[in-house]
């Protein structure tokens, strides 16, 4: 049943969706058909990574703005034995890129990424070497449990047959039009007869699907091969600079989680050159000397030192933060204890200040989100992309593919932790998370949303260790955001609140909603799941539970 949720703070929401709940399996996506598609494999004996892979190629049929074979993803995986492990198969910078490719727009906004023409943003010039397919795939190799074929199946089945646009993808093709209408390959299947398609448009993607038949035989192999061969040529025709041989160069890399306390729970995150574990786990130090739950959920001294926390720990990422081969990133320093303390103590409840780096130097909303679970203890918690709403904005001529515009998150001045290099991967703010209690499980949870991201996961976190919330009230609940400029909340906030925090110094930017649809599942002692996803996308949960007959049972005929 749908709750309302009221502080005497002022602040009230009322959930839009309800749970599921499961205990052979959970599968949580921002597609109700790519959580069909995980459930499946779930339901014909799969495991959750099973599960977790057949949702995200079904997500490139159904959420192609959001997610596509040539967008790069973190894959954080719980295995059966307790085991945690990244899979980072973000993109990277290909092998002609320079430091000085673009030209900055606003050369004096360090803030502001863009490009002169935009040109980091559209078309093939914005486009990295891709990592997806290859991750996608050898997760499956190392961790399923059902052939490439059976866990494509379902993608397969809805890229061809057609599936029904919904609103929400209606509304990004229409925010998108402008540059979809230059490409006549993208602008054929998003804009029918030259106007954006509408809800209910029945997308039908045959030549996507002849592309996904072809992986299904030959898996990431194909990507070394003519489908790699015809990816270069079609970002070549488009100006672009990711070669063949960038593609079958390109390879994944495992890295090790970071761990964090906080109250009675272990975090669970990405490293670098995700930014979210460092930052997150600087965050949850700071505001561990404060009583969250006494400041009560939205509170003018709650948000105040949320905001306070964001912009010290974006101060730290403007300076620090990028790919470990390339960036020296002082993670112990800013994940440590004392260093919180040392934060913490300068913060004013009275005023809201500017912060710079406590240290010394040396991304997109449109991404999608799933997280999985199986009975037996994994866990799949994977952010993906191709950066900005339908990436590069047109497709490879002849494959349905979308290309990622990931050059965009990177800084086009020479000289900083974010500019562009040779090989260099991109950093990214996803916030694949899993919440530990005593060891085990207690949620799993993560969302698209940019750079947006490891914060709003992260208050998420806070809703329920701190607040009590249930799961589907903390995914739905308001938001705050800011990188140290205007403080962007969600209209529940109650405006006796927004006057406090104006009275304190914040500016705010009311905003309709930050970040994307947060999906999360919660454990139980008992082996029971719950799932959970929020307004703010298409999300859907779908739980699986009964299971096979008892044995020994038989039909016995009727004896008439």
């Amino acid at each position: 049943m749908t709750t309302d949720w009221t502080t005497r703070a002022g602040t009230r929401f009322t959930t839009a969706k309800r749970p599921a709940m499961g205990t052979r399996g959970m599968v949580v996506t921002n597609h109700p058909l790519a959580s069909a598609a995980g459930a499946e494999m779930l339901a014909e004996g799969g495991n959750a990574f099973d599960g977790a892979i057949a949702a995200l190629f079904a997500l490139s049929v159904v959420e192609p703005m959001m997610v596509g074979l040539l967008g790069g993803g973190t894959a954080h995986l719980r295995l059966a034995d307790g085991t945690h492990t990244i899979i980072d198969g973000m993109a990277r910078c290909a092998a002609a890129a320079r430091p000085d490719m673009f030209t900055p727009a606003q050369p004096g906004n360090p803030r502001n990424l863009e490009a002169v023409g935009r040109v980091n943003a559209v078309g093939g010039l914005s486009v990295a070497t891709p990592g997806n397919l290859k991750a996608w795939c050898e997760i499956l190799a190392r961790f399923g449990s059902l052939p490439l074929a059976d866990v494509m199946a379902p993608a397969i089945r809805h890229a061809e047959r057609g599936y029904r646009a919904t609103p929400y993808l209606a509304e990004c093709a229409a925010e998108a039009a402008p540059d979809m209408a230059r490409d006549p390959a993208i602008a054929a299947i998003y804009l029918p007869g030259g106007v954006p398609l509408k809800a209910g448009h029945r997308v039908v993607q045959g030549d996507y699907a002849q592309t996904l038949k072809l992986v299904a035989r030959e898996g990431a192999a194909a990507i070394d091969g003519a489908l790699g061969d015809a990816v270069a040529a079609g970002i070549a025709r488009a100006g672009g600079i990711v070669t063949a041989a960038d593609l079958r160069d390109y390879a994944t890399i495992e890295r090790a989680p970071l761990r964090g306390p906080y109250r009675d729970v272990e975090v669970v995150l990405p490293p670098p050159p995700a930014s979210s574990g460092v930052h997150v786990l600087q965050m949850l130090n700071i505001l561990s000397g404060w009583d969250l739950r006494a400041l009560g959920f939205g509170s003018a001294d709650s948000l105040h030192l949320l905001a306070e926390a964001l912009k010290m720990a974006f101060a730290d990422r403007a300076v620090a933060s990028g790919d470990p081969a390339f960036v020296d990133v002082p993670v112990e320093r800013l994940i440590s204890a004392a260093y919180g303390a040392e934060r913490r103590a300068l913060i004013d409840m009275a005023r809201a200040q500017d912060w710079s780096a406590g240290i010394a130097g040396a991304e997109s909303p449109n991404t999608t989100h799933i997280t999985v679970a199986d009975g037996e203890g994994r866990i799949a918690c994977m952010t993906q992309t191709i950066n900005s709403t339908f990436g590069a904005r047109f497709i490879v001529h002849g494959t349905g593919m979308i290309p990622n515009n990931y050059l965009a998150t990177f800084d086009p001045r020479p000289g900083r932790a974010l500019s562009i290099a040779p090989g260099k991967r991109v950093t990214t703010s996803m916030a694949p998370m899993i919440v530990l209690r005593g060891g085990k499980p207690a949620y799993a949870l993560g969302m698209p949303g940019g750079l947006r991201i490891f914060g709003c996961v992260m208050q998420g976190m806070l809703n329920l260790v701190d607040h009590g919330m249930s799961l589907q009230e903390a995914v739905e609940a308001p938001r705050l955001w800011t990188q140290g400029d205007a403080v962007e909340v969600e209209p529940a906030f109650g405006e006796d609140v927004r006057a406090a925090l104006e009275s304190r110094g914040h500016v705010l930017a009311r905003m309709p909603h930050i970040g994307g649809g947060m999906c999360a599942i919660r454990f139980d002692d008992d082996g029971a799941m719950e799932g959970a996803a929020c307004w703010r996308a298409d999300g859907t949960a779908v739980g699986v539970g009964g299971g096979l007959a008892r044995a020994g049972v038989r039909f016995w005929p009727d004896a008439r």
